[in-house]
């Protein structure tokens, strides 16, 4: 057994794993820098799988590739694999200011109101949560901020000796929003310089410490907010709330015409009230038309990332301040909000490490 052991080096395990493909980025493990701290002890193989994100869908595929190809170096008989997650910081737009100490910044947006945006942004925000990513939800919404009320919070912010504001928490996340600095009567009717002024002190003006993404929920349609926020900082890449009917898809189409003229990318469409299952005989209603968000996407070479029905408990938990991720996290609602998170984290790494 001792002269099998002096074979197994670790430039074998490596030139094993390079042959550990991941699909989504088609690059090797070895090449993709996944693959840290090789132990070998005996005929044990010990090493660490750095995904980039740990919503990773690939996660098990690529555990099990992984001990299947070490297991064929000559000697070894077992291969532990730790697996932990190193979220990137986005590389995109690198001339602006990025947000300090934030990696990735995703906007959730959407061409009219009434689609759901805002529920989609914070559930989204803490199925990204729920993975063990540290996520900020950043309420951009400064006519109609909604964030206090689906969160459950109703404070002011306190500032720093700086005057940087301190963002609030709850469930988990890091939470800004013009909301927090208004009553619930109180209407904002600013304009042109001054929403761009408030726009940038949300961004560069709170102390977000640490996140590996921060979710920021736009207002509906491609006004003065989403100008100014494209100016302001290198955002990652965008997702686009849509309804099946045909006025909601029009006005969709405009939002993704306006991310693609400012060059951000627009990662996946997810379709909202796609429909409605009665809790009584299970039938399905397609209230709102049905095929749209399958349109859209072919249409402009978006992939459809989601599809979440009308449901009670969805609406009861944005209104009671406890979102449904949290609420109920077994839940088939849950687990379509967790999937669309999945889905953004792993199209972020691809954008960052496909350059």
């Amino acid at each position: 057994m001792t002269a099998k052991t002096a074979h197994i080096t670790e430039t074998a395990v490596l030139d094993a794993l390079r042959k550990v493909m991941d699909p989504e980025l088609g690059k090797d493990l070895v090449a993709l820098n996944m693959i840290k701290n090789i132990k070998i002890s005996g005929t044990k193989v010990a090493f660490s799988l750095m995904l980039t994100t740990m919503a990773c869908p690939l996660k098990k595929e690529l555990e099990d590739n992984s001990r299947n190809a070490v297991l064929g170096v000559a000697g070894v008989t077992e291969v532990k694999i730790e697996t932990g997650a190193e979220v990137p910081h986005s590389k995109k737009l690198p001339e602006k200011s990025a947000i300090p100490g934030v990696k990735n910044t995703i906007a959730i947006a959407s061409g009219k109101g009434g689609v759901g945006k805002s529920t989609v942004a914070v559930n989204l925000a803490l199925a990204l949560s729920a993975t063990g990513s540290k996520v900020g939800l950043l309420d951009m919404d400064v006519y109609g901020p909604s964030v206090p009320t689906m969160m459950g919070i109703h404070k002011t912010p306190e500032a720093t000796p700086d005057e940087k504001l301190m963002p609030l928490e709850n469930h988990g996340l890091k939470l800004m929003s013009v909301g927090f600095m208004l009553d619930e009567e109180t209407p904002l009717i600013w304009r042109g310089p001054l929403v761009m002024q408030l726009v940038k002190q949300f961004l560069m003006g709170v102390m977000w410490g640490e996140l590996d993404y921060l979710v920021i929920d736009l207002p509906p349609g491609t006004g003065d907010v989403q100008l100014s926020l494209v100016q302001t900082i290198p955002l990652t890449c965008a997702v686009i709330v849509t309804t099946p009917q045909n006025i909601a898809l029009i006005d969709a189409r405009r939002a993704i015409k306006m991310f693609s003229e400012v060059t951000v990318p627009v990662v996946g469409i997810i379709e909202n009230m796609s429909s409605f299952v009665c809790p009584h005989c299970n039938e399905t209603t397609e209230i709102f038309s049905h095929g749209g968000g399958e349109k859209t996407s072919e249409r402009y070479g978006i992939p459809l990332i989601g599809k979440i029905p009308i449901d009670l408990a969805i609406r009861e938990g944005g209104d009671s301040g406890n979102p449904i991720v949290t609420a109920f996290p077994g839940s088939p609602q849950t687990k379509a909000f967790l999937k669309i998170a999945e889905s953004v984290a792993s199209k972020i790494s691809v954008l960052d490490l496909c350059e």
